[in-house]
């Protein structure tokens, strides 16, 4: 009876380490941007990079003696020139807001997230934003959404 026991602790304990260790994720930031102006004539994207870059290339690092290690990558190697850009609708049209066009980019963009799903990714969190008109004579505005995802690393 006491092995039974102590084999059921042993077994116990292993599970336990299982369930507490640490899954390492890979991200992916998939990022909308829908247009705010009047009469139609913003650009409404989805926008997904193609290329993996390290962070570490635009890092630069100050200790705590105040001694900067400055970055010497150039901001324009840091930018990407292989990406996907999905086209959305823009939010107004002639008259104004256009409805249709609202439920023409959700589902544009449920399409895009359904599939994010069926490659592995799951929805991690979704942060939004918008710079809205300002009034007479501004005329600009976006709305932006990023979606995160993650799936544990192979």
């Amino acid at each position: 009876m006491q092995k039974k026991v102590m084999l059921f602790i042993l077994l116990l304990s292993l599970f336990g380490l299982n369930a507490s260790a640490q899954t390492a994720y890979e991200y992916k930031i998939i990022t909308t941007v829908e247009s705010i102006v009047p009469m139609g004539v913003g650009r409404s994207r989805i926008v997904e990079f193609n290329v993996p870059m390290d962070y570490k290339e635009a890092t630069s690092t100050r200790d705590e003696s105040n001694h900067f290690k400055k970055n010497k990558t150039s901001r324009k190697k840091l930018k990407i020139s292989s990406f996907n850009e999905t086209k959305l609708l823009n939010f107004y049209s002639m008259v104004g807001i256009n409805f249709q066009n609202i439920a023409s980019n959700d589902a544009l963009i449920s399409s895009k997230l359904t599939q994010m799903s069926k490659d592995g990714w799951e929805l991690f969190t979704v942060i939004s934003g918008v710079e809205s008109d300002a009034g007479k004579g501004d005329g600009k505005g976006i709305f932006i959404t990023r979606y995160i995802f993650r799936r544990p690393v192979q």
